[in-house]
């Protein structure tokens, strides 16, 4: 154990036996030995645990550290894994996985071969359902619930929701169904005021209400425990739910949920232990749909998680005595993100453009966007957990002649496939979608691998699509991007620093066309993004050994493809091979090989991507060698695709010359 800066200035616990509660809890079972005195000193152990080990592998800490005490009263109470508890996007999550016998593996979270970031059904049977997504609880709770009843069943059933989650659209949906149906149904709301960012929106306001109006809470339960006890057809139990009701409409700020059909308790404060324990211990015995909105401090405990919250939600490994430390200054531009470049080309475009504007769901942080809203606060929309409201909202923004771009990652953008369709490409409206995140992310898994966006975006009508391989290419294709104006663009880009390129000449900035990177005469690699790196690896690899020579070309237009320089490829080299970080389904190979089918060219093709299947988390070193993405492994697959074609007598491949 290290010590850590806990905000009461303690240094840590005994060295000799640093977690003598936790280190005796291999399941719930086990912490319903504790006496509740002793919980609380249990939650003490539980977060510089947390701290201890978030800070050696990284991960989500602000978030966790906030729901620790909500976490240890929600296993104490109930009786999991026959009660339900559902967790809503995971990222609150490492106290229920630490509880529930994953302790002495918890240094391996999101590690390569360790437990998963998120809950995942295929872990744990106290993981009820696989999360990732926000705003997916309610709605898989009340399934849940639904299902039970018709089984005749009687355990409980748990949604706990946070970190912006109730800001989302399924969430409400959810919450009216739930309240309609009557449903025997928990709903906790852990209420931070927080997502990544700062929430967004009425809802956030409302809430702010309520945690700053408690009053009337314990007058409303005694109305309720009194006309329980009377029988169902006395008159004074009819009366005083009329006085209760009235009393809620004109005094009770929960009324919002109540008039969806919720019994609405509190607000409670999240990180009093027993009286947390006490009111689930209650709840077990309450039948209908109840929602607890519980007020919890993310990053609770650590004085730098504290300070600075949505800084400090997802962290990479950190020193715990000084927290994760903090940029220093001003970063080279070698240095900088496909995020970075990004944002720092919206924001040079927009002191010249005043109708360029931005809209991101909730990932001002995440997409590099603070100085683009420090700048232009007027111009820069955070929608909240919103993804289909972000992209009809553009919609309507571009109708009326601004310039939207959405900033957005991969994996989220997915949740918005409707809308990119029905309300953007299908009005031919000129919507930009930054698509973050693209490809392989590391750590945090299936859940946020951007797989698939090449696939379900390459078929839609009118469509554009880019894929960069670096900063600079990234900023040209958002310049060009800006200037079409009759259908959607995406623009792909990749999480982290762009790989160096070691090519020869200055790259082109026609981007619509592709770029020849690497000369050859006994085959062609077709390739996108930051695996052309990988790509010019392995090339140059077979070079050395003297074995192949091997065009590298960076395709960089998806969509439309230039048919005219691909059929003069054709011409010259009978074997392709695509290398994408996508999947493989409908993806770059896929265009490739419709467009060599449709005209009747004679190319033999062989596709390397992501395989069909889900790829779990890791570092992305490690998940590339998995797929067969990284140098040796197309240099093995170049290898034996091209070996045996005879060579013709040489000759160089001018890039000048193709791409004319």
């Amino acid at each position: 154990m290290v010590k850590v800066a806990l905000k009461s200035g303690k240094s840590g616990l005994n060295k000799k036996k640093p977690y003598p509660l936790l280190s005796t809890i291999d399941s719930p079972d086990d912490l319903k030995k504790l006496r509740e005195p002793e919980l609380v000193k249990l939650a003490g152990e539980m977060r510089s645990f947390i701290i201890d080990k978030v800070s050696r592998t990284g991960g989500h800490l602000g978030s966790n550290l906030g729901s620790v005490e909500l976490t240890i009263a929600l296993h104490y109470a109930y009786e999991a894994p026959r009660d339900l508890i559902v967790w809503d996007v995971g990222a609150q999550a490492y106290s229920h996985k630490i509880l529930s016998g994953r302790r002495d593996r918890f240094h391996t979270n999101r590690q390569y071969g360790g437990i998963a970031p998120f809950p995942t059904r295929e872990e744990s049977p106290y993981d009820t359902f696989g999360v990732g997504h926000s705003s997916t609880s309610i709605s898989a709770a009340l399934g849940m619930a639904t299902a039970r009843d018709l089984s005749g069943d009687d355990f409980k059933v748990v949604a706990v929701i946070g970190d912006g989650g109730m800001t989302g659209g399924m969430a409400f949906e959810g919450l009216n169904n739930a309240g309609a149906a009557g449903v025997d149904l928990t709903v906790v709301l852990n209420d931070n005021s927080m997502a990544i960012s700062p929430n967004i929106g009425a809802l956030s306001q409302s809430l702010s209400s309520i945690r700053a109006d408690p009053r009337f809470e314990r007058l409303k339960d005694s109305m309720w425990q009194l006309s329980g006890r009377l029988p169902k057809s006395s008159k004074l139990r009819k009366a005083l739910r009329g006085v209760d009701a009235g009393i809620r409409a004109m005094l009770i700020p929960g009324l919002w949920f109540e008039r969806l059909g919720f019994r609405y308790v509190g607000p409670i404060d999240g990180h009093n232990l027993p009286e947390l324990v006490r009111l689930f211990k209650w709840l077990r015995g309450i039948s209908g749909p109840v929602l607890i909105h519980v007020l919890t401090r993310k990053g609770k405990g650590y004085r730098f998680a504290e300070e600075d919250s949505f800084r400090l939600h997802g962290v990479s490994k950190f020193d715990p005595q000084t927290g994760p430390r903090r940029d220093k200054g001003r970063v080279r531009k070698d240095e900088l993100t496909f995020s970075a470049h990004f944002s720092d080309e919206l924001f040079k475009i927009a002191a010249k453009n005043p109708k360029l504007v931005v809209v991101t769901p909730a990932m001002i942080e995440g997409s590099a966007l603070v100085r683009f809203q420090e700048a232009y606060p007027d111009r820069c929309f955070d929608v909240g957990i919103a993804e289909q409201h972000a992209v009809t909202f553009a919609a309507g923004l571009v109708s009326q002649g601004l310039r939207p771009v959405v900033a957005i990652y991969s994996t989220f953008l997915q949740r918005a496939f409707d809308q990119v369709i029905h309300d953007v490409a299908l009005q031919k409206l000129p919507v930009v979608f930054g698509v973050d995140r693209a490809g392989l992310v590391g750590e945090d898994g299936p859940t946020h691998h951007g797989a698939f966006d090449i696939s379900y975006l390459r078929h839609i009508p009118g469509i554009n699509i880019f894929v960069a391989r670096n900063g600079q290419q990234l900023r040209a294709m958002l310049r060009a991007g800006l200037k079409i104006d009759d259908g959607p663009v995406a623009i792909r880009f990749a999480r982290g620093i762009p790989p160096k390129f070691e090519t020869a000449g200055k790259s082109s900035t026609d981007v619509w066309r592709p770029e020849l990177l690497r000369e050859g005469t006994d085959g062609l690699i077709i390739g996108v993004g930051p695996l052309l790196s990988e790509c010019l690896a392995a090339a140059e690899d077979l070079a050395k050994d003297n074995q192949l020579e091997l065009a590298v070309l960076d395709l960089r237009c998806i969509k439309p493809l230039d048919t005219e320089f691909l059929t003069v490829l054709a011409a010259r080299y009978p074997r392709w091979m695509s290398v994408e970080e996508n999947a493989l389904s409908g993806g770059v190979g896929s265009a490739l090989l419709e467009f060599l089918a449709d005209r009747g060219l004679s190319v033999e093709l062989r596709r390397l991507g992501l395989p069909d299947r889900f790829i779990t988390h890791g570092d992305r070193a490690s998940l590339l060698r998995e797929v067969g993405l990284e140098r040796n492994s197309i240099g093995k697959t170049a290898h034996s695709l091209f070996k045996d074609r005879a060579r013709p007598t040489r000759h160089r491949v001018r890039t000048a010359r193709l791409e004319t």
